[in-house]
């Protein structure tokens, strides 16, 4: 009787333990991330370096904690750009931050973006997407996505 008591318990326990999981577990709209700027940052040999500043909005109603970012950046479906930060912080429930990622782009990177753009012209735009996350955890990941079209500027007329 006395172990049938305890499994009891045991299940009782589990059973509750796992509703709470469960209810940690609801939806949340998606984080609105915009760029927000680069600073150059110094590089090494044939890669540049940028920072990589991000507006990142939640509009939960509860914080967002994270311990990491990780951020890649695609000009023409090609990848550019690359970084992570082991940075810690949080966004405030229905609030904003910014947070800043070093980010580098090979040489190798700017040649394939060369050739890829060979043939727009001033004016034409070219798709970009943005992808990342925010790391906090095995459940606490957010995952964070924009896309959209770089315009290049039209070439200037010459003064005289």
């Amino acid at each position: 009787m006395r172990l049938a008591g305890r499994l009891r318990h045991l299940t009782v326990l589990l059973l509750i333990t796992g509703l709470c999981a469960c209810a940690s577990l609801t939806p949340r709209d998606p984080l609105h991330i915009d760029l927000v700027g680069l600073e150059p940052l110094p590089g090494e040999g044939l890669e540049m370096r940028f920072a990589v500043k991000l507006r990142v909005q939640n509009p939960n109603e509860s914080a967002i904690d994270f311990n990491g970012v990780s951020l890649q950046l695609d000009i023409n479906h090609q990848p550019l750009a690359r970084g992570v930060s082991d940075q810690h912080g949080q966004v405030p429930r229905f609030g904003e931050a910014i947070i800043r990622v070093p980010v580098t782009i090979s040489a190798y990177s700017v040649l394939r973006q060369a050739w890829g753009a060979s043939g727009h012209q001033p004016g034409q735009s070219l798709p970009y997407q943005l992808r990342g996350k925010l790391a906090d955890g095995l459940f606490g990941t957010r995952r964070f996505s924009d896309s959209g079209q770089l315009t290049w500027p039209p070439a200037q007329p010459a003064i005289r």
